[in-house]
């Protein structure tokens, strides 16, 4: 079982920076491959982007390529992703949400992963 609890969200205007932050509990999380996903208002949830359990394979959704870098720190203790976002737009203001796949590479969908935490508010004004 993987708990997540994300953070980092909030305000910024258009062209800033945020950094989220998403903290697992379970000693399998160096395991899983995880990735963010986002949620506007009256959209569908969204892919952003995975990262794969060793950190040898990242991906990304057009959309945020080349502004937003998704990283991991399996160190013991650590157990946390983090989404870096840059040049941040208006049309990127969502709800965040932070997911945990089984062992199995990456997938974009939201329906393979298994664990997902409660989400964090990313509002960029104009």
């Amino acid at each position: 079982q993987v708990q997540l609890v994300e953070s980092g969200g909030g305000l910024v205007q258009a062209g800033g920076s945020l950094r989220l932050s998403c903290a697992a509990s379970g000693r399998a999380f160096s395991t899983y491959a995880m990735a963010w996903f986002r949620q506007a208002p009256g959209k569908e949830r969204e892919f952003v982007a995975a990262i794969t359990w060793m950190a040898t394979m990242t991906y990304y959704a057009d959309s945020v390529k080349g502004r937003f870098t998704i990283f991991r720190d399996n160190a013991s203790g650590k157990n946390t992703v983090f989404l870096q976002m840059n040049s941040l737009k208006p049309e990127d203001t969502a709800v965040y949400y932070c997911a945990a796949r089984r062992p199995g590479g990456i997938g974009t969908m939201s329906n393979e992963y298994d664990f997902w935490g409660q989400g964090t508010q990313v509002t960029v004004s104009s």
